[in-house]
């Protein structure tokens, strides 16, 4: 839901976007979305998905990545996990609460502050760029 407490009409814009969104798994940008979108509608703008995905986002029907690889990158999948990005290729690929040992979730810290949310974001190199398995689409 947006800040005042409400969600926005599910355009047929909006529904297009977000389908598509959810059925990647490669965290795209704006304009890698736009490209897919224009498959389903041929005529809408960057500046339609633009404005759509701010909408969804504050709806919280998808998460917005920000500071993995420099642009805003969106997330269709908005179960609770994490995101790592390779640093050679700049894919990022989603990490579920039980492949991160040790991680916790801090819904309380030390009495000292209630935390309603948190991100956690790992870097370093996949396992097609650190030589670990044959090349993958994508990377």
């Amino acid at each position: 839901m947006d800040l005042a407490g409400k969600q926005r009409r599910m355009t047929r814009q909006r529904r297009v976007i977000w389908d598509e969104l959810r059925k990647l798994r490669t965290h795209p940008s704006a304009e890698e979305l736009h490209v897919v979108v224009r498959r389903a509608m041929p005529g809408i703008s960057l500046g339609t998905v633009y404005r759509n995905l701010v909408v969804l986002w504050k709806d919280g029907r998808i998460l917005r990545l920000e500071g993995l690889g420099g642009r805003a990158r969106y997330d269709g999948d908005i179960r609770p996990h994490h995101h790592a990005l390779c640093l050679r290729c700049g894919r990022i690929v989603d990490l579920m609460p039980s492949q991160v040992a040790g991680v916790g979730d801090p819904r309380v810290l030390d009495g000292v502050f209630k935390a309603t949310g948190w991100r956690l974001d790992f870097e370093g190199l996949c396992p097609a760029c650190a030589g670990n398995e044959p090349e993958t689409p994508g990377c």
